[in-house]
């Protein structure tokens, strides 16, 4: 067997043996999967295993699972280049704004950006609401294991086995602010990624619903 085909197959093997998770990701083609938006042609492709999202001019579009989950634990690794932007959509509708008509947890590498960000714009922070804890990437170019588990209110999100939130949504409860992001209030939606102009790859994702 072909080394390439043989990590695959090792991986896949890997992933059917987790209790209760199902493969949203085939490892060869975007079964399953729907593309939304964007312009200038496909934006996300597989290459190597991977689901690889394309730099664009403008934004990349958005990839969506086309089934809806409400409470889940999503697993997935993720890889980006220098100065990557990307998004994790969760619990969001197919149209509108992923960040305010859902939740867009941000994908973003900044080891060697310069222009400032806000807290809530780091790397796995719920886009514009709430931060996340900092500092568990490893270097551009490299695998990093992400897992996103979201029960009720609840929301807990770990980098490379690092817890970095543990909150309850419901402490977003400011009225304009609520009125900005409805969207944190939905019990569910679909999940994918909102691409900006960047390469990023994903591969191993997979999901176990808890209800």
């Amino acid at each position: 067997m072909h080394r390439a085909a043989a990590i695959l197959a090792a991986a896949l093997a890997s992933l059917f043996a987790e209790d209760g998770f199902i493969p949203l990701f085939d490892g060869k083609t975007l079964d399953g999967w729907v593309q939304v938006g964007g312009a200038n042609g496909p934006h996300y492709i597989v290459e190597e295993g991977a689901i690889v999202c394309l730099p664009q001019k403008g934004n990349s579009g958005r990839l969506f699972y086309d089934r809806e989950f409400s409470d889940f634990t999503l697993r997935f690794d993720l890889k980006m280049v220098e100065n990557a932007n990307n998004g994790m959509a969760i619990r969001t509708p197919k149209t509108g704004h992923v960040a305010s008509a859902g939740m867009e947890i941000q994908i973003i590498e900044t080891s060697k950006r310069t222009a400032p960000l806000r807290p809530e714009q780091h790397h796995m922070s719920v886009y514009d609401l709430i931060p996340a804890r900092q500092g568990f990437m490893k270097p551009p170019g490299e695998w990093n294991a992400h897992e996103i588990h979201a029960e009720g209110r609840r929301l807990k999100i770990t980098v490379n086995g690092a817890i970095v939130m543990d909150v309850d949504l419901g402490i977003v409860r400011e009225p304009e602010v609520l009125k900005k992001h409805p969207g944190v209030l939905r019990p569910s939606g679909y999940i994918g990624w909102v691409g900006h102009n960047s390469r990023v790859e994903f591969r191993n994702v997979r999901l176990k619903p808890l209800k």
